[in-house]
């Protein structure tokens, strides 16, 4: 299996603070990776580093490396839009845009982008709202506000949106963690469905979660990558003591 995202020594800062460090993690590709810890162990900020949205943050810094398909996302010769257009993300709390429509909110990437033809636009909807499991469910509302679906679709429809400009992998910062059960449970469908096309990688508190979609799973604490494997040998046998600790919540 051929590895999408590598980080080699990435470390990162905000400001004096050193939130992870010398992170060395190959993410294979059309696979969905998991990555658990207690709050605080930098999960959040590792994917970050993963598209360069931690530099948006003031006093934010990284070393190291980040590489995607062979190449370092922060070379002086790549485009930070560009990285974050290969490499998607979604955030813990659901986030169209509360001014925009269903349509607006799917293909707003693209119309950055300056694509106006709207056959095409038109095609990329249907296609992401497809992709998204949410296009039965609202294509007869396509016009309605992107804040008046529930919780559940508004993170799919935060789904379709970063897909609709095609990216090579999806980052997933704790999706679920604002939703209930029924609604969790179409997310983890979803990204079942969609590691055929694209590689995945989900930060999760609910380690329940990352045993039932995870083909691997990172397990971090205070900054450091702890263990890094197949899921079903890190939860069932894990290397390290401290993984175990965490896992059978004796700790976090």
């Amino acid at each position: 299996m051929d590895d999408k995202i590598v980080t080699q020594g990435l470390n990162a800062y905000f400001g004096d603070v050193h939130a992870i460090k010398g992170i060395d993690i190959h993410i294979p590709s059309n696979a969905i990776t998991a990555i658990i810890g207690p709050s605080g162990c930098g999960k959040s900020t590792l994917i970050r580093c993963m598209n360069r949205m931690h530099e948006v943050m003031r006093g934010a810094r990284v070393t190291g490396k980040v590489l995607l398909d062979g190449q370092d996302i922060y070379s002086s010769q790549m485009d930070p839009v560009l990285v974050r257009t290969k490499v998607g993300m979604v955030f813990q709390k659901p986030n169209p845009f509360p001014t925009m429509s269903i349509y607006d909110n799917v293909v707003a990437g693209m119309r950055l982008n300056g694509e106006r033809n709207w056959r095409k636009l038109d095609a990329v909807v249907e296609r992401s709202l497809k992709l998204a499991a949410l296009w039965d469910e609202v294509k007869h509302q396509l016009d309605a506000s992107g804040v008046s679906i529930s919780g559940g679709q508004q993170q799919r429809l935060c789904i379709a949106r970063a897909l609709a400009v095609e990216p090579e992998a999806l980052l997933l910062d704790e999706p679920c963690s604002a939703l209930d059960p029924i609604a969790t449970a179409k997310i983890e469908d979803l990204l079942f469905d969609l590691k055929d096309k694209y590689t995945i990688v989900i930060v999760t508190h609910n380690m329940q979660q990352a045993a039932r979609v995870a083909d691997f799973t990172a397990f971090m604490y205070l900054g450091e990558l702890v263990e890094f494997g197949v899921t079903k040998k890190v939860f069932e046998n894990p290397d390290k003591e401290l993984t175990e600790k965490y896992i059978t919540g004796r700790f976090g």
